[in-house]
């Protein structure tokens, strides 16, 4: 009986477990960012920027990080060109996410590169990872 309350006690603090590691992360990329000049990061400025259709060159005219993420942070995405499943974005939906500094600016430097036509700004990195990391939905 001990085991079996272990086992499910175990299972209830894993995911509380990621949370805290992404939390460390996410906290050491948002002083990073700030280090650099951002000011008073917002997830609603987050959430705007991800929803902001940009224009692009191409195939692909109007980019948005919805284009390829949806507007569904927990929800599968899929990318508009190679239509590769793209794993959910939140990190309660996906455990794996933003759990790796150097991941998070790989992807920072692609995407804003490909969606807004240049590198993402400090200000604009640490709004959007806010909003990705904020359960709370708008």
């Amino acid at each position: 009986m001990k085991s079996h309350i272990v086992i499910i006690t175990s299972l209830f603090m894993l995911p509380i477990s990621f949370s805290m590691a992404d939390s460390k992360t996410v906290e050491n990329l948002i002083q990073s960012y700030i280090a650099k000049g951002a000011a008073s990061p917002s997830i609603e400025q987050g959430k705007q920027l991800w929803q902001k259709t940009f224009t692009g060159k191409g195939e692909f005219p109007e980019r948005s990080c919805v284009s390829c993420h949806t507007d569904d942070l927990t929800a599968l995405g899929k990318h508009v060109k190679t239509n590769k499943t793209i794993k959910p974005m939140a990190p309660s939906a996906n455990p794996e996410r933003l759990t790796s500094s150097r991941k998070v600016e790989k992807w920072f430097k692609r995407n804003c590169k490909w969606t807004l036509g240049r590198e993402c700004t400090a200000q604009e990195k640490a709004n959007i990872l806010l909003y990705i990391n904020n359960p709370i939905r708008f």
